[in-house]
This record gives structure tokens, C-alpha cells and sequence, in this order.
């Protein structure tokens, strides 16, 4: 487990992991590698962007060599942008001309591309975030591909057309709640920087309902809860507080920012976007006070009425 080899998470620990399963396999494996025990909530799912016109016009503009950069936020935009290159008949890699320069947030996004033959020109190396980006920006560098959700943060957006950029945003996909319309469904890639859960540590985990993840952690069966995004925070916030005991670890800064303007307690924020920096912040919050022992859920007056 890297950095946080031999450091152990207290023994049966569960976490739950707001991700569908075709997203969790690394982390899944990983937690269980230091002792815990993960259960999987779905709550967000991508589609297609309803506006496909505008995506096409701007994926042909990228093609023939409009812009100067493109950058991408997510593993989730560059799907969107697989499948554009596949409608085509071609490849990402093939699409995009030589002189591009490309720029991305994240570890998880830079490899995913690199491992598509997309070469990577620029990327955060401390804070990786839309800010991180920001901060390293070389200022007046011409036109910029920015393909991102239709519920994005507008301060990258607007940060880039500060320091010079002529800036086309795109919404590239939709943030849905889980499941997506299997007709516009976004077919979503585990990214390639997540571990192999490998034939001895099998990703499988088991899948709970909004409605039984509430029950579990009224009971105090859950230790902790893992928000990979701000809309998976909003989701939790709607769907599961209070969480009680249970204890909320935040992906990152914009997602533990969205957890504390809802009135969440951050236990921990991993320091990568990654699944080794998730779970090193998972056992940061469960260190910080044993976890709760579990005995079978009784009824309350509450539960009786």
C-alpha cells in the first residue's frame, strides 16, 4: 500500500464507498489490504450531454487544429471525448493534432490518457486541483477546449479567461443520480491508476440502498464514509445525516469544502486523488477515536412509533 504499508485500518472496519462498482474496484481492494471492510453506495452516474451539437462543433474545431490547449478535469470528460473520436472512426489520440497542448487535474486523468497515447503537457504537481491548475498556468496561451459536466465548478472556466485564454466550456456529460438512463448512459472505464484488485483479493463488495445505508449507520454499523465529489456530498447530506458516529473522509479540498458548507464534519481529506491517498485518510479519521463496536441494531422509542 505504498506510503502507508503496515499501517492498518482497526480490524473489520466498514466503509462505505459512494461509488458504483464499475468505479470502486481499487479502492475496494485497497481497503481491504489494510484490515477494512468496504460497502459500496452508488449515487451518481454520468450521460450523454443533451446538447450534442454544440459538443460535435467543438470536438471537429479540435480536430482541425482551432484551439491551442485542450484541458480536461476528469476521467469522466475523456470519455465523453472517446466516445465523440469513436463516432468518427478513429481514436482520441488520433483526433487530436500535434501542436495541441494538453493539460489535465489529477493523477488519475493524466495516466488515463498517457495510457491512451494522449501525452500530457501540463499538470499540477502539489495542490491537483482546478486552483493547483490555475496556479501554474502560463499566462496569454491562446484558445482553450475546456469539455467539463454541466454542474462544474465556473472558477476554472473563469480563472483561465483571467489569465489570458479564450476559453470554449463545453458540457461534455451530466451528472445524474444513480442509476444513468441505460439510452444515454456514458459508459464509464475503471481508471487505469487504481490498482488490480488481482485473483486473491477479489473487488467484490457488497451494494446497499440509500434507504439501507441510513439504517446501518442509525445502527452504528458504519465507521466511515468515503465522497469521492461535491455531488456525492450533496447526495450523502440528502440521503444519509446525520451520520453520527460515522465519520466522512473527503477525496479532496472542493469535495470536504462542499461537505462543511452543508454542516458534514471532514474527518479527514486524503492529500492525493487517489486510491492509496483515500485510504491513508481513512485511517487518519478512524485513529482519531476507536470505532464504535457494533451490536445488533435495537428499536427505539423513535423506531416504534
Amino acid at each position: 500500500m505504498g506510503r502507508h504499508s503496515g499501517v492498518k485500518a482497526p480490524d473489520g472496519a466498514r466503509i462505505l464507498v459512494a461509488r458504483s462498482p464499475d468505479r470502486a474496484a481499487g479502492l475496494v481492494s485497497a481497503l481491504r489490504g489494510v484490515g477494512a471492510e468496504p460497502v459500496l453506495l452508488p449515487l451518481i452516474d454520468f450521460e450523454l450531454a443533451r446538447d450534442q451539437h454544440s459538443l460535435d462543433v467543438a470536438f471537429d474545431a479540435l480536430g482541425a487544429g482551432a484551439y491551442a490547449w485542450l484541458v480536461v478535469s476528469s476521467v469522466t470528460a475523456v470519455h465523453a471525448l472517446e466516445a465523440k473520436a469513436t463516432e468518427r472512426g478513429t481514436n482520441l489520440a488520433a483526433w487530436l493534432p500535434g501542436s495541441l497542448m494538453v493539460a489535465t487535474i489529477g493523477p488519475a486523468t493524466r495516466h488515463y490518457l498517457e495510457t491512451r497515447g494522449v501525452a500530457v503537457d501540463l499538470a499540477p504537481a502539489g495542490q491537483q486541483s482546478g486552483a493547483g491548475l490555475l496556479d501554474i498556468w502560463p499566462a496569454h496561451q491562446g484558445s482553450v477546449f475546456l469539455p467539463q459536466a454541466d454542474i462544474a465548478d465556473p472558477r476554472l472556466r473563469r480563472g483561465l479567461a483571467a489569465r489570458g485564454a479564450f476559453v470554449q466550456a463545453v458540457t461534455a456529460y451530466r451528472t445524474v443520480n444513480y442509476p444513468a438512463d441505460p439510452r444515454r448512459s456514458l459508459a464509464f472505464c475503471q481508471p487505469a491508476t487504481l490498482p488490480d484488485p488481482g485473483p486473491d483479493r477479489p473487488a467484490e463488495a457488497a451494494v446497499l440502498t440509500p434507504a439501507q445505508a441510513k439504517t446501518e449507520i442509525d445502527a452504528g454499523l458504519l465507521d466511515a464514509v468515503v465522497a469521492a465529489s461535491p455531488s456525492a456530498v450533496r447526495r450523502i447530506h440528502e440521503d444519509l445525516s446525520p451520520l453520527g458516529a460515522c465519520r466522512f473522509v473527503a477525496i479532496g479540498r472542493s469535495t470536504a469544502a462542499q461537505a462543511q458548507s452543508l454542516g458534514l464534519s471532514v474527518a479527514a481529506v486524503a492529500e492525493e486523488p487517489t486510491a492509496s491517498g483515500l485510504v491513508a485518510a481513512v485511517i487518519r479519521a478512524l485513529a482519531k477515536e476507536p470505532p464504535p463496536h457494533h451490536p445488533p441494531a435495537e428499536p427505539t422509542a423513535k423506531d416504534t412509533i
